[in-house]
């Protein structure tokens, strides 16, 4: 049985992402060659991303906001290498893309951990507002993922959404590099388009589930 067809949102959602990849895709794909010769295991790239991005939450909570935001960037680097070095050496597999999610929701995890201690430690006029927005874009990213990965689990693609992971790591990354009032706004724009992308996908798995 076909699919529905998409809305004209969905399919503008779906450009989106078309164009996300031509963008990042030739340049991934010519670092992955380069370091699929060295023979280096893909699922060693997505543990260095992590390494990366726990010292980047480290970093974070310290106060260091502009190394937090410097590090942020490189390993959000390793995440765009490793699934690109992985089908570059011919050695995809199931658990490597398991593995790759798993590790990237605990870097993203400790990124906000990071935050709200920083918050908690570095008081000024905009830290409760901080702490408050921390736990919301925590909460509503994980959403995000969450409800593609459900409808995965049953069988049906999730093509859509506005506001996913890459969006949130350059988000993130800007926040920090500008400092602790940019930070806070920039909490505010991921709590908010988080929990619209999540709603999104919600909303695009019922319609897909509704005739069936």
């Amino acid at each position: 049985m076909a699919e529905p067809r998409l809305s004209l949102k969905e399919r503008r959602t779906a450009r989106l992402e078309t164009w996300r990849r031509s963008i990042s895709g030739p340049l991934a794909a010519r670092l992955a060659s380069a370091i699929a010769r060295t023979r280096i295991h893909p699922n060693v790239l997505s543990v260095i991303g992590l390494l990366i991005g726990l010292v980047a939450a480290a970093a974070a909570g310290l106060g260091h906001l502009l190394a937090a935001g410097i590090l942020v960037l490189v390993s959000g680097v390793f995440d765009l290498l490793d699934g690109a070095v992985a089908r570059a050496s011919n050695k995809t597999s199931r658990f490597g893309g398991v593995l790759d999610s798993t590790l990237d929701r605990v870097g993203e995890a400790a990124l906000f951990l990071g935050l709200l201690v920083f918050f908690i430690r570095e008081p000024f006029a905009w830290s409760m507002w901080g702490i408050l927005l921390v736990n919301i874009s925590l909460v509503t990213s994980g959403l995000v993922s969450y409800i593609k990965a459900r409808a995965e689990g049953i069988g049906l693609a999730c093509p859509v959404g506005l506001f996913t992971r890459a969006e949130r790591v350059i988000l993130l990354a800007v926040g920090l590099l500008l400092g602790q009032t940019a930070m806070v706004i920039v909490l505010a724009i991921t709590a908010v388009l988080s929990l619209a992308t999540a709603a999104q996908r919600l909303l695009y798995v019922w319609q897909q589930l509704r005739g069936k």
